[in-house]
C-alpha cells in the first residue's frame, strides 16, 4: 500500500515524506501549507494530469495550463471544506473548447483519483506510545 509518513517538528508544523523523499511542509500558521490549500493542490494536481493526458489523446496543442482554486469552509469547527471552485485556462492553438470541457469533466469524474477520495470513507486508527513506559517489565 502506498502512503506517507508525517512528522511533527514542533509548533503547529508537520513535515510530510513520501516514499520517494518528497517533501512537504505544512503548517497553521503560514510558515508552509496550510493543510486545507495542500487538499487543493493534490485535487487539481491530479486532476490536471488527467486532463492533459485526455487533451494529448484528443490531439489538441496545448502550450500551457493555469489552474486556480478556491475554497469556503464552514463557519465552525472543524471548518470542513463545503465548496471547492476551480477554474481552469488552458491555453494553445487551435483548441476546441468542447474538449477542453470534457477533459475536465472526465478528469473530475472518472480518472482523479483524489477527486474520487473527497467522496470516500475516513478509516483512523490511534496507536498510544508512553516513551516513559518502554522497556518497562511487563507484571
Amino acid at each position: 500500500m502506498a502512503g506517507i509518513t508525517v512528522r511533527w517538528t514542533g509548533g503547529q508544523q508537520f513535515l510530510a515524506a513520501d516514499e520517494a523523499g518528497h517533501v512537504v511542509m505544512t503548517d497553521a500558521t503560514g510558515q508552509g501549507f496550510k493543510p486545507p490549500d495542500l487538499v487543493l493542490a493534490a485535487l487539481v494536481g491530479c486532476t490536471g494530469v488527467d486532463v492533459v493526458n485526455i487533451l494529448e489523446k484528443k490531439r489538441q496543442q496545448v502550450s500551457g495550463i493555469e489552474v486556480r482554486a478556491s475554497r469556503q469552509h464552514a463557519p465552525e469547527p472543524p471548518w470542513a471544506i463545503e465548496t471547492i471552485e476551480v477554474e481552469w485556462v488552458i491555453r494553445g492553438r487551435d483548441l476546441s473548447e468542447k474538449a477542453a470541457r470534457e477533459a475536465v469533466r472526465l478528469a473530475e469524474e472518472k480518472y482523479c483519483s483524489v477527486s474520487a477520495s473527497l467522496k470516500s470513507r475516513l478509516i483512523t486508527t490511534v496507536r498510544v506510545v508512553n516513551e516513559e513506559q518502554q522497556g518497562a517489565a511487563l507484571p
